[in-house]
């Protein structure tokens, strides 16, 4: 079975367990089930709700998570749509989101998601959804390659590397697999220019490739605006990010929403991994988690971590 270790959950839990009793909770990336089962076992009276659009990973969880019985409740689906999937169970007394990428999606060479694992460029969460991948890089100009490359994945060598793909598709022909995709980038850029930049050569157009197949960005957006709608006054939001496109979103968000007076930002600066979680898990290393509280009548919330 995929492992699936949470993301600062450590300091996820000890906010929640400094806030006034929890009875509902939604968390809107389920995934493998780490953090809902964390949540579940920390707090024996509470019930968990996890949306999750991938079937897989739904089926997993729901496995993982089934010794709780009627304490979890799957719910298949983007968190984009919260409101309308979730809407029938609130208001929720926590509500998170862990916007990295599953483990089971990473590990999977079928799922096309890993530049280190040869697989079919799809990239889906949704796998009934339409647009893939493979669909992107063999059919948008050079133009449109390269400013997603840019946008989405900030990506400096954008122009070169979607140039080295256009002329591959017009040379040699269609790029189907996630290596013939990290092949072409590695053809495309020197040898040099590839030692500077710091990682794998193709982690930035892997990256902007599934955030634009996904429209996780716009997702995020509709996600954060339904979460302020499904919380119960006085509930916690929080959010584990992994990229600054992600992490500015929410923090502006949150920003416009405490000006708004629907509540108080409870980091004044994100939290991160701890140097031993780093050396325990890998993949936390670019986490940050912002916290924020709805404000409760009458109260004004003053808890800070």
């Amino acid at each position: 079975m995929t492992e699936h270790i949470p993301v600062l959950i450590t300091e996820i839990l000890s906010f929640l367990q400094s806030r006034p009793k929890i009875g509902k909770v939604l968390d809107c990336t389920l995934g493998l089930g780490g953090y809902s089962e964390a949540v579940l076992q920390a707090f024996p009276g509470v019930r968990v709700w996890g949306l999750d659009q991938d079937e897989e990973a739904i089926r997993i969880a729901s496995d993982r998570l089934d010794a709780f019985g009627n304490r979890f409740h799957p719910i298949h689906g983007n968190f984009a749509e919260a409101v309308d999937l979730a809407g029938y169970a609130g208001p929720f007394d926590a509500i998170f989101f862990d916007l990295g990428v599953s483990n089971l999606q990473i590990t999977e060479g079928h799922r096309g998601f890993s530049f280190q694992a040869d697989g079919p460029l799809d990239m889906r969460m949704n796998r009934r959804s339409d647009l893939t991948a493979e669909y992107l890089v063999n059919n948008w100009t050079e133009k449109e390659l390269s400013e997603i490359f840019w946008k989405y994945g900030e990506e400096r060598y954008s122009r070169q590397i979607a140039r080295g793909i256009l002329r591959h598709r017009e040379t040699t022909g269609k790029i189907e697999t996630t290596g013939n995709l990290v092949a072409v980038i590695r053809e495309t850029l020197p040898a040099p220019v590839q030692r500077k930049m710091g990682g794998h050569p193709a982690r930035k157009v892997f990256q902007a490739l599934r955030i634009a197949v996904n429209n996780e960005l716009d997702a995020l957006e509709r996600g954060l605006s339904g979460a302020f709608e499904l919380a119960s006054p006085g509930a916690s939001i929080a959010v584990v990010s992994y990229h600054s496109l992600e992490d500015r979103i929410v923090k502006h968000f949150f920003r416009e929403m405490q000006k708004d007076n629907r509540g108080t930002i409870a980091t004044k600066r994100p939290v991160i991994p701890s140097d031993g979680e780093i050396e325990r898990n890998y993949k936390a290393r670019s986490a940050k988690l912002r916290l924020f509280v709805i404000t409760e009548p009458g109260k004004e919330t003053k808890t800070k971590c």
